[in-house]
């Protein structure tokens, strides 16, 4: 008798492949609407000052998509688990990785997002976006909504602290947790989001017995609408000025691999910053594949499958 075969989609914001792709990817986020030259030669900028330049990025999802089919089908062998990759702003899109799916003959699938914190603006465009597609093409899809409360990624996130703090040789340290900002109309909503963030920063903060800790936002769009505050860069101006805190560890909890708002956002901008006031600044470093964080993925998907 044949397994049954589950499809899992695995949903990420996306990323240029090469340089060529930049303004493609920027004019699909941007809703159709080309970025100005400044705007482009900008971004690909950032994307030029980043170590080894556009391509680890997308390779990071890829071996995060590899590793956890490779996880499921070996935890659970009573599937045949086939995982598709379905991104934002960048192909293979959400709807390309359905359709895929559907041409493999998959009846039935689970999605879930690289990111363990639930917003209608983020997390919830996303599984909109592939349940229209799955209905569609008549494929029975469940999406995992967040796990930004589970053991195992908690555990790994404290590893993550735990090691980056010896950097720091014993002297007094100020921790502070990051993540994307988002419109702040979304606090209007009763979205989850902030009360997702701040309820796993405080988990980790007590399991590596940290007592000072803050949140801050980062990576806000350049809109005319209020978007979550503060922003890390004025938080660690006012540290300084303030608080004459002269150590700060950031741990971007929000973002689970190295891409553009952690590699330029916090290892170029923000260390510039810390530079220029005579801060040492360190962060955890990011989850990436390590298998805490690929089983906590298919640990979501296993439990999920099994309702």
């Amino acid at each position: 008798m044949s397994k049954e075969q589950i499809g899992v989609l695995v949903m990420s914001y996306g990323t240029p492949e090469k340089k060529e792709q930049v303004e493609a990817y920027y004019t699909h986020i941007r809703r159709g609407n080309p970025p100005t030259p400044e705007q482009l030669a900008e971004l690909t900028g950032r994307y030029e000052a980043i170590a080894g330049g556009v391509f680890p990025l997308r390779e990071n999802t890829n071996r995060q998509v590899e590793a956890l089919q490779e996880t499921l089908n070996r935890e659970h062998p009573e599937y045949d688990f086939r995982c598709y990759q379905g991104l934002k702003h960048a192909s293979p899109f959400i709807e390309d990785g359905i359709s895929q799916m559907a041409k493999d003959g998959i009846k039935r699938a689970i999605g879930i997002v690289l990111a363990p914190h639930y917003s209608v603006m983020s997390i919830g465009g996303y599984i909109q976006r592939a349940k229209a597609k799955s209905d569609e093409l008549g494929i029975e899809l469940t999406c995992v909504e967040s796990y930004h409360m589970h053991s195992k990624l908690l555990t790994l996130l404290t590893e993550r602290v735990q090691s980056a703090l010896q950097r720091f040789d014993g002297e007094k340290v100020r921790m502070i947790f990051s993540a994307h900002s988002l419109p702040a109309k979304i606090l209007e909503m009763g979205d989850p989001y902030q009360d997702q963030l701040l309820e796993s920063s405080k988990a980790v903060a007590e399991a590596a017995g940290i007592e000072e800790w803050q949140f801050a936002w980062q990576s806000a769009g350049r809109t005319a609408v209020p978007w979550l505050g503060p922003d890390i860069t004025d938080v660690l101006a006012t540290l300084h000025h303030e608080e004459q805190v002269k150590n700060v560890l950031l741990c971007p909890i929000g973002f689970v691999s190295d891409h553009l708002e952690v590699l330029y956002d916090v290892d170029i901008e923000c260390q510039a910053i810390c530079k220029g006031l005579g801060m040492h600044l360190e962060r955890t470093e990011s989850l990436n594949d390590h298998p805490l964080y690929i089983e906590t993925l298919s640990d979501c998907v296993y439990q999920l499958l099994k309702q």
